[in-house]
């Protein structure tokens, strides 16, 4: 085996580019739906968006010799949130502001780098960038001004563009794809701005559209009549700016939507499907084929916007297909994957304290909403855990031999919210409130605010808790064959490996910035490495500009992006 020391390798710098001497391996359909552990082809590992690897080199005994063999700037700084993808040596990442770049994985050669030319007057809520998708011989990047552009792999040239629709009405994107049979899947952000949300399929190879499905229904349309208000549908958010999960042997597709917009219900009558949903959709047609609304009338900010990992776990005495999500509104929800696409309600157990809900009907899963912590137009009301939730985007994971889900969470805070009726400008913040005026909240005697959590799939008891007295928790997890955990999240810059079983920590490693993108991890020429991106920006950032105000933390989070790779030193 490569030995590797500390500092022995490290390429800190972006190196001139270099040509690709590896073949680059084609990626088929056959190849995502059974990745190999040696590489990692998608955001969340496989379809079934475990974060999970059956990697083991790296495992509870060595984890501790752990050290960095190379790491690579980024140029940009703001809030980077993509994993690094590799297929057959060849790593791609993609970075705020519509950038990819992609390297050698072994040693972190620079071997091109594409950057989007965004339109002038342009401008994002976030300009983040949460990962790429491979088919093919090509990179697919969903960029910030609503495009879809395909790059040739070993090159970084253009292959083709595809509008999705115009940033000028308030849409953006920030998710990466999802491939199904040839076809790239992308969803929209814009919840803020007064958008209509959808999922919309593209001919990998010409880029041509194949369906576009909405999230929320026309009149005349299934679902229409919970929007009671004419003409609310046409802004009333669901957008699905998160990337979907896949279930091949069903050929079903699940997508999270986003909050209703704007924020406030009583603008917006009615249950107002299929906000803060998951959409069940047919992998041919992209026909809305089930959903499961996680609560009815949104006005909490509470998106719905991560897909449910598609796991099988006991239920009712024998194995059942199911689907699991720990969601922003504070509660982890066990469903079922019925026959035709239909999602059925199990179970649900609060991970966090929560006051809006008194409970939640044991066979539809609809709550019962506490009008008291149910903010509104000129009615002001408190609301925990607050507008970022129990948790916000950052990946959950699940680990098979374990049989266990890890949970990057955040509690013991709350938001105070009274919504206003506001004109709707295209493309121009739409909410109902303004930004300063969230009134962020928190408990300041509670002596914790950041945790990662394990649960048990089978029996939903709490195996280990994880708790950050001093930083909340904003990154996305990973776990191996090897009984690891690892994730960043915290303001310290830290990033960490825990045993699965267990929660002990193994190893931490201080980077650059704050890690608040998912990690990855890969094998070459018989070498396991553990790669992740570092660079604090977006929510996290502001979140810790208000906890300065409220319980003294340090505002100052280092921003910039570095790509750290680690392997065992022998």
């Amino acid at each position: 085996m490569k030995k590797y020391l500390v500092g022995a390798s490290m390429a800190v710098l972006l190196m001139a580019g270099t040509a690709y001497s590896a073949d680059y391996a084609p990626v088929t359909d056959a190849r995502l739906k059974s990745p190999e552990p040696q590489n990692w082809l998608m955001t969340r590992g496989n379809y079934q968006g475990w974060s999970y690897s059956s990697l083991d080199q790296i495992n509870t005994t060595n984890v501790k010799n752990l050290v960095p063999v190379w790491a690579v700037s980024t140029g940009v700084d703001s809030g980077h949130e993509a994993p690094p993808i590799v297929n057959n040596g060849m790593m791609f990442v993609s970075t705020p502001y519509s950038q990819v770049m992609a390297l050698d994985a072994t040693n972190g050669n620079f071997l091109w780098r594409y950057k989007r030319k965004l339109p002038e007057g342009f401008a994002a809520l976030h300009n983040t960038s949460r990962g790429v998708a491979l088919y093919g011989n090509k990179v697919f990047l969903p960029a910030l001004d609503a495009v879809l552009v395909a790059l040739d792999a070993k090159t970084g040239k253009v292959a083709w563009e595809a509008k999705v629709e115009d940033w000028k009405d308030g849409y953006y994107m920030t998710m990466a794809p999802l491939i199904v049979k040839g076809k790239v899947l992308v969803g929209v952000a814009g919840g803020e701005f007064g958008v209509r949300g959808f999922v919309e399929a593209f001919d990998a190879e010409t880029g041509k559209s194949a369906w576009k499905t909405y999230t929320i229904p026309a009149p005349g349309e299934p679902g229409s009549d919970t929007w009671q208000k004419p003409d609310t549908w046409k802004t009333g958010g669901a957008s699905t700016w998160m990337t979907g999960t896949y279930d091949p042997d069903a050929n079903v597709i699940y997508w999270g939507t986003g909050n209703g917009s704007p924020w406030f219900g009583d603008q917006r009558p009615g249950d107002n499907l299929y906000t803060s949903s998951t959409v069940a959709l047919d992998g041919d047609t992209g026909k809305i084929v089930g959903h499961f609304q996680y609560h009815q009338n949104e006005s909490w900010d509470w998106d719905a916007m991560n897909a449910p990992m598609v796991v099988d776990f006991q239920n009712g005495g024998g194995l059942k297909k199911g689907l699991l999500t720990p969601q922003r509104n504070g509660y982890l929800y066990w469903l079922g994957r019925e026959a035709g696409g239909n999602i059925s309600y199990l179970k649900s157990e609060p991970y966090v304290p929560q006051n809006v809900f008194k409970g939640i009907d044991s066979e539809t899963g609809r709550p019962e909403v506490d009008p008291a912590h149910k903010p509104g137009t000129g009615k002001a009301a408190q609301f925990c855990p607050g507008l970022w939730g129990g948790k916000d985007w950052p990946y959950e994971a699940y680990n098979p031999k374990t049989n266990t889900v890890y949970i990057p969470s955040n509690e013991n805070h709350c938001n105070n919210l009274e919504g206003k009726v506001e004109e709707r400008v295209p493309g121009q913040w739409w909410t109902g409130v303004a930004i300063p005026d969230f009134h962020f909240t928190v408990d300041t005697k509670a002596g914790f605010y950041g945790e990662l959590q394990a649960y048990d799939v089978n029996t939903g008891q709490r195996s280990w808790v994880k708790r950050y007295p001093d930083s909340m928790n904003w990154g996305s997890v990973l776990t191996t064959a090897g009984d690891l955990v690892l994730a960043g999240g915290t303001n310290d810059r830290q990033f960490r490996a825990y045993d699965a079983k267990t929660g002990d920590e193994l190893w931490h490693f201080k980077t650059n910035s704050g890690v608040i993108a998912p990690p990855s991890t890969y094998e070459v020429n018989g070498v396991q490495y553990i790669a992740v991106a570092s660079g604090y920006g977006v929510d996290p950032a502001f979140q810790q500009l208000l906890m300065s105000d409220l319980v003294g933390w340090n505002p100052d989070v280092p921003q910039g992006g570095v790509i750290w790779v680690f392997a065992v030193s022998k």
